[in-house]
């Protein structure tokens, strides 16, 4: 195993049981057996060095849902409704996955991140949703279907549950097996209640 690999590994370790903001980077690099000094050769700050650890797996997840996004708002407005369900539990599968192959990381940005910027992932997600969520409501007018008015706090707070519910899986690493089958079931339940609030 490289230093660095024995840095991260520490590191890993060390964010996992204390959250960033507790995790001492002194007790990192005394774990790997190096000097302070040495440590600033590989990286510049704890910050940097969590970066390291979650920034490509951050990108990853987030990236996977604005692609479904993008590729949904894309489709011609009269296939909308027939797919909205499918594209997006193309996409939570998608993440759901990724998530299984790189555990530890994923769970450091979803229960270690605070004080850093990878912190709010799911507000950022909520958001990015919030607005999905308002363009098809304009193509279900558009295309002369029902689209009442929802009110925008119910809204946010559905949105978020949809994702913390979600991510709960990861968090408590339910044997994915199992975890595949309680997201079926989450969309299922999700995808009725958004029906029944859009009229549809």
């Amino acid at each position: 195993m490289t230093t660095l690999n024995r840095i991260h590994q520490a590191a890993k370790a060390e964010f996992l049981e204390k959250g960033y903001k507790d995790a001492s980077l002194r007790n990192i690099v005394k774990s790997v057996g190096m000097t302070t000094g040495a440590f600033y050769g590989y990286y510049k700050s704890k910050e940097e060095l969590f970066e390291a650890l979650v920034g490509e797996h951050y990108a990853y997840l987030l990236n996977c849902f604005q692609k479904a996004q993008k590729e949904f708002a894309d489709l011609p407005h009269e296939r909308q409704p027939e797919v909205m369900s499918d594209i997006s539990g193309a996409c939570m599968f998608d993440m759901l996955h990724y998530a299984y192959e790189h555990l530890e990381e994923c769970k450091l940005i979803l229960c270690c991140a605070e004080g850093t910027k990878f912190s709010g992932l799911v507000d950022v997600m909520v958001e990015i949703e919030v607005e999905g969520t308002h363009a098809y409501l304009k193509v279900l007018k558009e295309l002369g279907r029902p689209a009442p008015q929802i009110d925008s706090t119910l809204e946010h707070i559905l949105i978020t549950g949809m994702f913390h519910t979600f991510f709960e899986l990861i968090i408590h690493e339910m044997p994915l097996q199992n975890a595949e089958n309680y997201v079926k079931e989450m969309r299922a339940f999700y995808t009725a209640g958004w029906m029944k609030i859009m009229g549809q």
